[in-house]
């Protein structure tokens, strides 16, 4: 388990962090992601239950969430934390770049992530090289979403 300490004392945010979300219960797996996220200068929550992640995406607003397809057991379709992500209005879900760590689906399947309303996908079998497939990943989405968030912008100050 990783303490606040290890993940850069990320228990709050200030503004302009890069934030990360970790819903992994797999303990291998949080080994290998979160010391690089937090190399990719990430602060990093670790969400280990339902309820504490469902708290933590309503009281903070991170760049990136991680989730395990069978977080806590779950399956895909029966996922919580995937189910909330896509209840949220697209406005919410957009400021989110949510990773799906999937043992079954290959990293980078762009129609997977899309039937699965995610942004990337990661096979487990990826994880040593998680960081360059995310940095990539994160780099795409925000040049997809630049100019659209730039307009919605404008036209919420008029």
């Amino acid at each position: 388990m990783f303490s606040d300490q290890e993940q850069g004392d990320a228990s709050f945010f200030d503004l302009g962090d890069n934030t990360a979300l970790v819903c992994v219960d797999h303990q291998q797996y949080q080994k290998v992601i979160v010391p690089q996220l937090i190399d990719m200068t990430y602060k990093v929550h670790l969400g280990l239950f339902e309820e504490d992640v469902l708290l933590k995406l309503k009281t903070y607003n991170y760049d990136v969430v991680i989730v395990y397809e069978n977080f806590k057991g779950s399956t895909l379709q029966t996922n919580p934390i995937l189910a909330e992500l896509t209840r949220r209005p697209d406005s919410q879900r957009r400021q989110h770049f949510v990773v799906l760590l999937s043992q079954r689906m290959a990293t980078n399947d762009a129609m997977s992530a899309f039937v699965h309303s995610v942004d990337q996908i990661i096979n487990i079998t990826d994880l040593a090289n998680f960081k360059p497939v995310l940095r990539r990943g994160v780099s795409q989405h925000r040049e997809l979403y630049n100019s659209f968030n730039e307009m919605l912008k404008s036209v919420q100050s008029l």
